[in-house]
């Protein structure tokens, strides 16, 4: 049997063929689970509509802005009616103001910081909530989410990216703790730096991409597969001992002093 047979999930944050959560609705369709990928808003909706009729079987496609609460529960309500329950959770949701991106983070707004708070941390505690009634039916579950080095360290122009990705981290340490004696494991992938749509909000991104491949161990940049396969271990039954964990997918540059 493999990894996620029959294993229903909710995969948020799929924005176009390049994301880190799509390479990871990819493996988990390949194992067999039954999915529900999100969109954001109608904008969006093509682009998954098109990814999602390379998987079979065909996932369910719900709306669901992860900054209104509303649609959130409508969002588990329907995964309830459609699937019965559910076995795991994706979050990788980000977002944060481009203006908030471009100028010193000493001049970040108000609201700038809410919003990037909001969208790119908070949502995971939203999601979660509402998550865990359906994961209680199946006796626990698995929930995972997408950061970045940026949580600990300083990189040009990812500014308050990077203190929205330390609240995330922390609040995977939270949950982990109240999830836990439920049976549902709640952990995160630090990904090294891949072109995604995200990631081309930030300036000077290529030269990122170019300290990595000259000073990570493996001397290369990584790719969003190896971010779906370490995904894979983290839902599955493989990782059932594992939560409240940030696992490092960046070919080994996090562990570099010089």
């Amino acid at each position: 049997m493999q990894g996620l047979s029959e294993q229903a999930g909710v995969i948020v944050g799929v924005a176009n063929k390049r994301s880190l959560a799509w390479a990871i609705a990819q493996a988990a369709s390949a194992q067999g689970a039954r999915l529900a990928l999100t969109y954001q808003n109608e904008r969006l909706k093509e682009n998954v509509e098109e990814l999602a009729a390379q998987l079979a079987p065909a996932p369910l496609l719900l709306p669901c802005d992860v900054s209104d609460d509303t649609q959130v529960a409508a969002l588990f309500e329907a995964v309830g009616r459609e699937l019965g329950g559910l076995d795991f959770l994706v979050h990788g949701a980000a977002f944060a103001p481009r203006e908030a991106l471009a100028a010193p983070f000493v001049e970040t707004g108000r609201e700038a910081f809410r919003v990037a708070l909001d969208v790119s941390a908070y949502s995971l505690v939203a999601l979660a909530r509402a998550a865990r009634p359906l994961m209680g039916t199946r006796g626990g579950g698995s929930i995972l989410t997408l950061t970045y080095l940026g949580s600990e360290r300083v990189f040009p122009n990812y500014n308050v990216m990077g203190v929205a990705k330390a609240a995330l981290e922390a609040s995977v340490r939270y949950l982990a703790s109240d999830l836990g004696p439920e049976g549902i494991r709640v952990n995160a992938i630090s990904a090294g730096p891949v072109k995604t749509l995200a990631a081309a909000g930030v300036s000077g991104f290529s030269s990122i991409l170019g300290v990595y491949r000259e000073r990570a161990p493996l001397r290369r940049n990584i790719d969003t597969a190896e971010v779906a396969d370490a995904a894979m271990f983290l839902l599955g039954p493989a990782g059932r001992g594992v939560t409240g964990e940030v696992l490092m997918v960046d070919a080994g540059f996090s562990v570099m002093g010089m």
